[in-house]
């Protein structure tokens, strides 16, 4: 006997356009499961379900792989993990946009030129291959902004401090009027996007990232057209600028990826003009400490960072790190705490982590959303310890 609001293994399918077969396949491979199997061992799904298989059909026609997806997507449709998930999803697509925008110019330019010139440009024709190559950056970069939303998330709903992070930091930059202002590892902008209304007309900012998927995130947040702002894609190590260029550099929660801190300290000093700051974030040992005491609760093996970054450059230790480049360094503290009621932000914060977590939790994800759910009735208090170094030349 059926059960109310399930569709069983064909239904399903004619719902989604997609043939059993297909059903079938996702259910053998673990992408997509049923959500109830009767005596018999018929199959049945669920909207819930539906909307999951729109998730892995879209990412398939992006030309991820079906592992790829597998750890792309998980086992939960709340509507707080659609919508973020959907937002991703739609940078990812216009993301594709774009590269096939590129690569249709490429190849009309190419044809072109054979056409009237009667010979093939090489170097054109290796430009042409880079393009069609650069779906296979997509993964990062689809997982790279979805681990930033949830953070972001997380701290913007249940943060104590009602300044929030972005404006704080822009307090702490005292822009001015006629600053050249650089900016290591921007992420999507969210540090200007949030504070776009305060920025002086004449000031231009150099919002650099390693990865070119955020550069393109932030020049859509920014608005391609606002000539306030440049956008480059560099290691920080190697600063391609001139000496004493910037009045200001700023670096939030960026220094502890980095491998080779002398080099990039070096470099910030190098490009600082005389009298210039640099600003840097970071956490010390205590921040989110309650999230880690958390899912060792639940699984003793879960480990959500291999590499404990603040040992590398924290509050702790961030000064003896600046002090040998810079004539005055400064710390000063971001007075916050979250205070979380809810458990879903808080596990999509824990399923963007760097660790091992997703290993464990993934085939446990209703059993590990109840005891989140029970954790945070009453609301969980997590320590935040975070704050920045203010650095003189």
């Amino acid at each position: 006997m059926k059960k109310e609001g399930y569709y069983s293994s064909g239904e399903f399918a004619r719902m989604a356009h997609v043939t059993l077969r297909t059903i079938r396949y996702y259910d053998k491979q673990n992408i997509l499961k049923p959500s109830y199997v009767n005596d018999a061992g018929a199959r049945f799904y669920t909207d819930e379900d539906l909307a999951r298989l729109q998730q892995i059909l879209l990412l398939k026609f992006l030309g991820f792989s079906l592992d790829d997806i597998r750890d792309m997507t998980i086992n939960d449709t709340d509507y707080h993990f659609m919508r973020d998930s959907l937002d991703v999803q739609l940078k990812l697509v216009r993301d594709r946009i774009e590269q096939l925008q590129l690569v249709e110019k490429a190849i009309q330019d190419t044809s072109d030129a054979i056409q009237t010139q009667h010979t093939i440009d090489w170097n054109q024709m290796l430009d042409l291959i880079h393009l069609t190559g650069m779906e296979k950056s997509m993964k990062n970069q689809y997982q790279n902004a979805t681990n930033i939303a949830a953070r972001i998330k997380l701290h913007s709903l249940y943060s104590i401090n009602k300044e929030g992070w972005f404006p704080w930091i822009y307090s702490q930059c005292h822009l001015q009027s006629g600053m050249n202002v650089l900016e290591l590892g921007c992420g999507d902008g969210a540090l200007w996007k949030q504070n776009i209304s305060l920025l002086p007309q004449n000031i231009h900012l150099t919002l650099s990232d390693i990865s070119d998927g955020m550069l393109r995130d932030a020049r859509r947040a920014l608005g391609a057209r606002d000539s306030r702002f440049s956008f480059a894609a560099f290691d920080c190590e190697k600063i391609p600028a001139a000496s004493e260029s910037y009045d200001l550099v700023i670096a939030n929660h960026v220094l502890f990826y980095c491998d080779n801190l002398e080099n990039v300290c070096k470099e910030v000093r190098r490009v600082l003009k005389p009298g210039g700051r640099f600003l840097c974030s970071t956490y010390g040992n205590s921040h989110m400490k309650e999230i880690s005491q958390l899912v060792s609760q639940f699984d003793e093996r879960i480990v959500l960072s291999a590499n404990k970054l603040y040992e590398k450059f924290g509050r702790e230790n961030g000064a003896q790190v600046l002090e040998p480049w810079f004539s005055r360094v400064e710390w000063i503290s971001y007075e916050d705490g979250l205070l979380v009621s809810d458990p879903e932000p808080l596990i999509s914060y824990i399923l963007s982590c760097h660790g091992n977590q997703n290993r464990y939790l993934l085939d446990h994800y209703k059993e590990f959303r109840s005891f989140v759910k029970k954790k945070t009735e009453k609301g969980l208090h997590i320590t935040k310890d975070a704050g920045i170094f203010i650095c003189n030349y």
